[in-house]
């Protein structure tokens, strides 16, 4: 996450609090979803949790985060450019997400910045980028929501070849059975993680790949090995060691710490990944009541929280939010019962718990310094992103 999420994520640990690791029996991850799904047929959630969050709160709290924004922005258009172009799409998705059009002087100004960076080969970034790949994928989201004329698709169509050169295939010598097969790292030859291919699938979607696109099909076959779920899709050594549904960061590891691993050597599931996981097999075409979506979502109900990003704590709260957001916005529902059988409509819930942690000049910022969260107008962009979701 520049999120520099994944990539920092190599080097800091995911320790779960106590009993997360507690495996849920099989009968209950391939259950009906209905329970911790209820909704009437045409889509609203039923019972006491169902009172939407209020446009009205939602509308001042987005005023006062664009305001922001605004103020950060340096006078060649960027946003944070110190890390890259990374921030400077985030920022700029989070405005057009939220009623700025590509003509207000703010986003134009930062669409034409980001613009000099492509590639002849496609790609959306600055020479000799460690993070070409992620970098192209945020770019990408920013100018599909930006190109109400069209303006981009040729930019777009680009950057689509060059994504799909990222994989990790048969065009790097990988064959399906190996780990990183289908996977996407933040660039080069770098590692696949969960998190970099969740926003390869996101920009292949957004700039029109269908499901069944050989790209996003090689995707979900990375996307479904990082998940704690023993199945004919993911046979690496760690899918039957904690088996509880969640996801973790990618199968393709070397030694890890502790605090990453159970005592049996399985990878922990924590929550941003989780919700990654579950949104990308969504946007990969999987059908809602395959099992591995309802691991997903037992998973999601038994650790449902908002007060943290579960498994991890403070760090990675806001990028957490944002994947939150996006995946219960792509899996069509408004409300989530726990594993104690009560109902939370996430959308009011969450709106709750940004509410109480917007700052007084209209920024968001975590305490915890993990993965650039000390930097509030990258937050403040996850933020207005989440928020995007609860009106």
């Amino acid at each position: 996450m520049l999120t520099l999420h994944s990539w920092l994520a190599l080097r800091a640990g995911s320790r779960f609090r106590a009993g997360c690791c507690a495996v849920l029996a099989l009968g209950v991850l391939t259950g009906s979803l209905q329970p911790i799904l209820a909704q009437t047929p045409g889509g609203a959630a039923t019972g006491a949790a169902t009172k939407p969050a209020a446009d009205d709160q939602v509308a001042e709290m987005v005023s006062r985060g664009i305001r922001y924004l605004e103020s950060q922005q340096a006078p060649d258009g960027s946003f944070n450019s110190r890390v890259g172009i990374g921030p400077t799409a985030l920022a700029t998705l989070a405005l057009l997400r939220n009623g700025r059009t590509p003509k207000d002087p703010v986003v134009a100004k930062a669409l034409a910045y980001l613009t000099q960076f492509v590639q002849d080969d496609g790609g959306i970034h600055p020479p000799r980028s460690r993070l070409s790949n992620y970098e192209t994928c945020v770019t990408v989201l920013c100018l599909e929501a930006a190109n109400q004329d069209g303006k981009y698709d040729k930019i777009i169509e680009g950057a689509n070849r060059y994504l799909r050169t990222g994989i990790w295939d048969e065009g790097e010598g990988k064959q399906k059975a190996d780990p990183a097969y289908g996977g996407a790292g933040y660039g080069g030859q770098s590692r696949p993680d969960l998190s970099n291919t969740s926003f390869l699938i996101d920009a292949l979607k957004a700039s029109g790949v269908k499901e069944d696109d050989e790209a996003m099909q090689k995707a979900l076959v990375f996307v479904s090995r990082c998940q704690n779920f023993e199945s004919e899709h993911n046979n690496t050594p760690f899918a039957g060691k904690i088996n509880d549904g969640g996801f973790y960061y990618t199968p393709v590891v070397g030694e890890q710490g502790e605090d990453r691993q159970s005592p049996d050597g399985g990878l922990r599931s924590y929550g941003a990944m989780t919700y990654s996981g579950l949104k990308s097999m969504i946007y990969a075409g999987v059908d809602k009541d395959d099992p591995r979506v309802k691991a997903a979502v037992t998973w999601i109900s038994k650790y449902y929280d908002l007060d943290s990003n579960p498994g991890m704590g403070e760090a990675g709260l806001f990028y957490y939010y944002h994947t939150f957001a996006k995946a219960l916005d792509a899996l069509g529902t408004e409300q989530i019962t726990d594993a104690g059988g009560k109902p939370h409509n996430w959308k009011r819930e969450l709106v709750e718990a940004l509410a109480k942690r917007q700052q007084k000049n209209g920024s968001w910022v975590n305490t915890d310094p993990r993965w650039l969260e000390n930097d509030p107008t990258l937050v403040t962009s996850f933020c207005l992103l989440a928020l995007s979701y609860c009106r």
